[in-house]
């Protein structure tokens, strides 16, 4: 550049876009491979599952107890503990103490008393006031036995067992009740999901049915922000992944932390609304963002930029219903081949883990609306509001579906869930597509977010 000549706003901008790519590649990468050392909530799943399992059997029918907890489902839950057990043994980690009690309670149940001394010896050193009482092999009052139990992580069948073994009184620990309410989840966990199911593959097969009988309807004309492929690239990498997930934790993290601080909060809800607030946070840079993209455009057509289409309410909502129901299977095949060919991925959504031990109403709320409302808001405008759009006015509608679905799998992080989160994508992208509307796009991502919710909440509660 000459002396006193004016820089290039153009040249500028593509040097800008050039910086926030490189660092979302190296931020993706690193996060990609590191989620490769981050649990697997599947196992906690597996387990959650087993426990309901053990505890509705006595109260289901023959039948339903064959259909829906399995054949010894007592035994499988042992060898799960013993195999976790050992998982963590071979990656130099001690067994948690809530591993070591229900270890034992199992042993106890199986009528292995030998076999659960050595376990709750090894709680006791832990300073477990349960394994400790335990121990003593001396009944406590029901109210005692039921404040201790209390104190132990919110897990239905290590709580119910150790207040029976406490009080020797299953009755005073409202056994019955217990066991109902987990054979009516037991159903529940996996009914809804089957009949689902069902209607999802009749769905998908009539759809691609009338697709090769050239009956399907054709495509809406895809509209969108009228911005350039640059402009999309500073959104994503410079919004999104520099401002939002890199700046905001590091400097609003320690804000909300400080302010969180000032107030006595139980540990659940302390982190429960770390995390809201920890999104708003990273949500309003990159809107902001966009927000000044749009203005530079001048007036927003007819139904706005976003195209979000909310009204009438039933259109948006009957093909957010339908899109789930049809992506359903496609995300359920991807997710099983992929457990054929890499058993224990690991890496899942921390999120997942913190609403499965969300315990309270006040934390799984916070969790509710950041899965169910802010999420969906936030991704389904930055992915298939924007990405897909100025995509596709260059490159074509089906490559603007499969680079936002792309983008938006691997900004999750999470390698383990990629292959499932691009299928679930690829469906966003396609409903954006058919349906001309964003709205039906969030509206089914919100969907999508509340059925897992649901889920790990009936298996954890």
């Amino acid at each position: 550049m000459n002396p006193g000549e004016r820089p290039d706003p153009a040249r500028w901008k593509v040097l800008l876009a050039l910086f926030c790519v490189v660092i979302s590649l190296m931020l993706w990468s690193n996060g990609l491979i590191e989620s490769l050392n981050r649990p697997s909530v599947a196992n906690d799943l597996e387990r959650r599952q087993l426990e309901l399992a053990v505890l509705a059997s006595p109260e289901l029918p023959p039948a339903l107890g064959q259909a829906f907890a399995g054949q010894d489902p007592l035994g499988r839950l042992q060898k799960h503990l013993d195999d976790l057990g050992r998982s963590q043994a071979e990656a130099g980690q001690p067994a948690s103490t809530d591993l070591l009690l229900e270890q034992a309670l199992v042993a106890v149940h199986q009528g292995q008393r030998q076999r659960a001394l050595p376990l709750l010896v090894q709680a006791r050193a832990r300073d477990s006031a349960v394994a400790t009482a335990l121990l003593q092999d001396q009944p406590l009052a029901p109210a005692e036995a039921q404040r201790l139990s209390a104190s132990l992580a919110p897990v239905p069948l290590l709580r119910q067992w150790s207040c029976e073994a406490l009080s020797g009184n299953p009755q005073a620990c409202g056994q019955p009740q217990v066991g109902q309410r987990s054979a009516q989840r037991l159903v529940l966990v996996n009914l809804l999901p089957g009949l689902t199911l069902l209607a999802g593959l009749g769905l998908l097969v009539r759809e691609l049915w009338l697709r090769w009988r050239g009956r399907a309807l054709p495509l809406p004309p895809l509209m969108g922000p009228a911005l350039a492929e640059i402009d999309a690239v500073l959104l994503v990498g410079g919004g999104f992944v520099v401002v939002g997930e890199l700046l905001t934790p590091l400097l609003l993290g320690p804000l909300v932390e400080s302010l969180l601080s000032l107030v006595e909060l139980p540990a659940a809800l302390h982190s429960a609304l770390s995390v809201l607030l920890l999104y708003l946070g990273l949500m309003a840079g990159p809107l902001f963002i966009l927000w000044w993209m749009l203005r530079a455009l001048g007036p927003a057509p007819q139904g706005g930029w976003l195209q979000l289409g909310w009204l009438p309410p039933w259109l948006p909502a009957g093909r957010a219903l339908k899109g789930f129901l049809i992506v359903l299977p496609l995300v359920s095949l991807v997710s099983w081949l992929q457990s054929q060919l890499w058993s224990d991925p690991g890496g899942s959504n921390p999120l997942l883990e913190l609403v499965l031990q969300g315990g309270s109403l006040a934390p799984l709320s916070c969790y509710a609306f950041t899965a169910i409302v802010l999420a969906p808001l936030f991704e389904e405008t930055i992915f298939r509001g924007v990405l897909l759009p100025v995509v596709a006015r260059q490159r074509g509608p089906w490559l603007g579906v499969l680079v936002s679905g792309l983008v938006f799998a691997i900004a999750h992080l999470s390698l383990g869930e990629l292959p499932a989160l691009l299928m679930l994508g690829l469906g966003l992208g396609w409903l954006r597509l058919s349906s001309g509307r964003l709205g039906a796009s969030v509206l089914m991502h919100s969907l999508w977010n509340a059925m897992t919710f649901a889920n790990l909440v009936l298996l954890g509660s």
